[in-house]
């Protein structure tokens, strides 16, 4: 038994086969039989044929180069109908009437195609695009606001945030909203580059007696030289590790007392409250609150309490809240001077600190405690007991 090979026709063929019936008046049968023909097959092209005839699309491969040149032109029209529908939803996304808008127009006027139809197409006015146009000719203004933020910026040493940095040009006239001051920092790119480095400078595992916690974060008194904190940090220069000892002044967060030394012994922390006690004078009575570190608790810093009639207090063990204002201190003076340098020896650095004390922090800083002023202006505010004008202090 041979097996049977399956039939192909040509559209060529199958047309001559329509024509015999349609045409010629011969009947579906005897075609069939004639040709050897299946007449669901033939049936099939006959109903094809006359779905060609009325413009319809067909079944299967079209009988004639007309209706071949037909579906051709039918599939183009889809391509194209496809690429209209991408080009709408891409001039949706342009956002009509905008820059972008604009900028298209001028690109593809260089192709000679003319503004009243790229104007049409892209749904925006004439008047619209050259008024743009001109507009882009024309310098744009210089933005006062822009100029007195970045003078504070700069002022600042680099360090204001957003809301200091408004608090800071309101002082000279300036008045804006915050997120305003976050717009134009960003677009100016006024941005501080912070980062952390940790050194251990507590030794709390010792002997020596420990103060109560006197203070018991009471970081607000209600006058002046009533309470001071003091801690102990570290700066890194290339010649090696450089220690900071300070007393802050808590009602007016003004730094009263500093020492710096290339180790930290009990003398750093005797000599920046010396200073403290010789620049303040204060009466018996006032607290002077540390934390527990060896230097703190030693017999000079001890001695030196008591011979002038202060009162000692220290945190509890491992509890850094109980120091927190000179915690935060400690971390304005590294992200706002010290991450931003690179000292090379310890004298540079020593300089470099006792000008952000002096000249910067005490003097010109703003602190939000203080209704944004520095600590120089609130006190003499509060020793005077009315608003002062802050240029004058600084």
């Amino acid at each position: 038994m041979t097996k049977s090979t399956r039939r192909v026709f040509d559209a060529s063929f199958k047309l001559q086969v329509v024509q015999m019936i349609r045409v010629q008046g011969l009947g579906v049968g005897q075609v069939c039989r004639d040709m050897r023909l299946g007449e669901t097959a033939v049936r099939r092209w006959l109903a094809q044929a006359d779905a060609e005839q009325l413009g319809q699309p067909g079944i299967g491969k079209p009988l004639t180069a007309e209706h071949q040149r037909i579906r051709q032109l039918e599939a183009e029209n889809k391509q194209l109908r496809g690429d209209v529908d991408i080009l709408k939803k891409a001039f949706g996304l342009l956002c009509p009437g905008t820059a972008m808008s604009f900028v298209l127009i001028e690109q593809l006027q260089q192709k000679a195609i003319p503004v009243d139809q790229l104007c049409r197409v892209l749904e925006v006015s004439r008047s619209g695009y050259y008024a743009a146009r001109r507009r882009s000719v024309v310098p744009r203004a210089v933005c006062e606001a822009s100029v007195h933020l970045k003078a504070a910026f700069a002022a600042s040493g680099q360090a204001y945030g957003s809301r200091r940095l408004r608090a800071a040009v309101a002082l000279g006239g300036v008045v804006m909203g915050r997120y305003r001051v976050r717009s134009l920092m960003r677009q100016h790119g006024l941005r501080a580059v912070w980062k952390r480095k940790f050194v251990h400078t507590t030794d709390s595992r010792h002997a020596l007696p420990i103060w109560p916690n006197v203070l018991d974060r009471q970081f607000n008194p209600t006058r002046s030289n009533q309470a001071w904190v003091a801690d102990i940090t570290y700066i890194r220069t290339r010649s090696g590790w450089l220690y900071l000892a300070v007393v802050l002044h808590l009602f007016a967060r003004k730094v009263v007392g500093w020492a710096m030394a290339p180790d930290v012994q009990a003398t750093l922390v005797c000599q920046a409250l010396q200073l403290a006690i010789a620049q303040r004078q204060p009466a018996s009575g006032l607290i002077v609150h540390s934390d527990r570190g060896s230097q703190y608790a030693s017999d000079s810093h001890r001695s030196l309490l008591v011979k002038h009639g202060l009162i000692g207090s220290m945190s509890r063990k491992g509890n850094c809240y109980d120091n927190s204002v000179m915690e935060r201190f400690f971390l304005n003076l590294k992200m706002e001077r010290v991450w931003q340098r690179d000292y090379a020896n310890h004298a540079e650095a020593m300089s470099d600190i006792a000008d952000y004390i002096v000249g910067f922090y005490n003097s010109v800083r703003l602190h939000s405690t203080l209704g944004n002023l520095p600590p120089n202006a609130f006190e003499l505010k509060s020793a005077i007991n009315q608003p002062i004008d802050v240029s004058e202090i600084t």
